[in-house]
């Protein structure tokens, strides 16, 4: 008999010898492949660049220069206007009254969002893309057409009024237009849908066996929700706050056309004080005031939440 020859050795002892690849050679692999991405990120890398950070810290420039005419040559560079801020009871109550009317208007929000949001989370998908688009549809008229709208239903003698006059509720007109409630009405309706996408996105990734699952441990529907439901949701909960809150400390248009000068919240003065007084450097310093004040209230917000009783929820 032939004997059994140990082919398993032999292409072993005939394959080649493996090369170690030098340490430069690899490095050059790692730079090709982040090279391509970095050069399909230039153009907007440059955009954002050209037309955001620039623009931006030019502004924070003008904010520390204190110059009665902006071509003049005696610019002087401190914190005078900062200092004339936080000195002024009048741009403090404005500052105040733009964080209050913010705040109300996330928690009017959040009052009328949640339901819907949770409507579309239990709804077929067919019955969820219905609803998604009527919320979506106001999106597509502007605002300014929208605050018109809203105008028109407020006023002394509008559509509002004449209602509550006629059921009995009221004998007097209120005064919706002009005021806080206007404003707060305005945002409300301006801002309503992304808080309500925020937060059914949040309500989409929740597993339905786990409410199943605290139903059959005895947890009443109301239980099931404080438990489960709200817990799981305050994810998309805070990402709708802080996102509605963001828009309202800088919206512009609604506070200039429903409270008007009775409403002075913060975007209308610093448009006051460059358009219509010439004064850019004072103007640049209140877009700073209220850029810090959102971006601290933000944080705060966000970070006490993460650190809280619900900090899993948030990994």
């Amino acid at each position: 008999m032939e004997p059994i020859r140990n082919y398993v050795n032999e292409e072993v002892k005939n394959q080649p010898p493996i090369v170690d690849v030098p340490k430069k050679v690899k490095k050059r692999k790692k730079k090709k492949t982040w090279m391509p991405g970095l050069l399909l990120l230039t153009p907007i890398l440059l955009f954002v660049f050209g037309f955001f950070i620039v623009p931006m810290l030019y502004i924070l420039y003008l904010s520390f220069i204190v110059t009665d005419d902006m071509g003049a040559t005696d610019a002087v560079y401190s914190f005078q206007n900062y200092i004339q801020f936080f000195t002024d009871s009048y741009y403090l109550s404005s500052l105040w009254i733009t964080v209050k009317i913010s705040l109300y208007t996330v928690g009017l929000c959040l009052f009328l969002a949640y339901p819907v949001a949770l409507t579309m989370a239990k709804s077929s998908p067919r019955v969820r893309g219905y609803i998604a688009l009527l919320i979506a549809s106001p999106l597509l008229v502007s605002i300014v057409v929208r605050n018109f709208g809203w105008y028109l239903l407020l006023l002394p003698n509008g559509t509002i009024n004449q209602l509550l006059i006629d059921l009995g509720l009221i004998t007097a007109p209120l005064k919706l237009l002009f005021s806080e409630i206007g404003v707060i009405i305005g945002l409300s309706n301006a801002y309503l849908p992304f808080m309500i996408l925020a937060i059914a996105t949040s309500l989409y990734n929740i597993d339905p066996s786990l409410e199943k699952a605290s139903a059959i441990l005895g947890a009443s529907p109301l239980r099931n929700f404080f438990s489960v439901t709200l817990p799981l949701s305050l994810p998309g909960i805070v990402s709708g706050c802080v996102l509605v809150f963001s828009l309202s400390m800088s919206s512009y248009v609604t506070p200039a056309l429903m409270g008007g000068a009775n409403v002075p919240m913060m975007p209308v003065v610093a448009y006051d004080q460059i358009n219509n007084l010439l004064r850019w450097t004072f103007g640049s310093a209140i877009s700073y005031v209220l850029l810090a004040t959102t971006l601290i209230t933000v944080i705060a917000v966000t970070r006490g939440f993460e650190l809280s009783k619900f900090k899993e929820v948030f990994r």
